[in-house]
């Protein structure tokens, strides 16, 4: 039987109070989302962290120094310091994931793009079934 999320079933009052019995403001990244953490579930020893998106839910949204800190790759917050350590020169600015969207990308060939792909030496044969 499928598991289901009780935070689904929750009005977006009940969700903001479990927050604040449950959880700590920890900060919040330049696109609004706003990061908390609280106890460890029973049986495990690192703290449960979460996130509250200002916007859309989609997992994209969160920047690489706070996706770090989400899966316990490092306790540093970004706010603390965390980011500057983080972030290097060849580290492009964070974009959204745009599958789905009119800019999504498609590469060179894309039957959607209305070309056709290029043939190479090693091109595939399709298969043709007895008749």
């Amino acid at each position: 039987m499928a598991k289901i999320s009780i935070l689904g079933v929750l009005s977006n009052i009940q969700i903001l109070s479990l927050i604040a019995r449950k959880g700590s403001f920890v900060g919040e990244d330049s696109f609004g989302n706003k990061y908390y953490e609280g106890k460890p579930r029973k049986g495990t020893k690192q703290p449960r962290r979460w996130v509250k998106y200002n916007a859309k839910t989609e997992a994209s949204l969160i920047p690489p120094e706070w996706h770090g800190w989400m899966h316990h790759q490092t306790n540093m917050l970004p706010t603390d310091g965390g980011a500057e350590e983080f972030r290097q020169d060849f580290i492009k600015e964070h974009q959204p994931n745009m599958t789905g969207t009119d800019n999504a990308y498609f590469p060179k060939g894309h039957v959607v793009k209305g070309s056709k792909r290029d043939s190479t030496a090693s091109d595939y044969e399709a298969w043709k079934p007895n008749k």
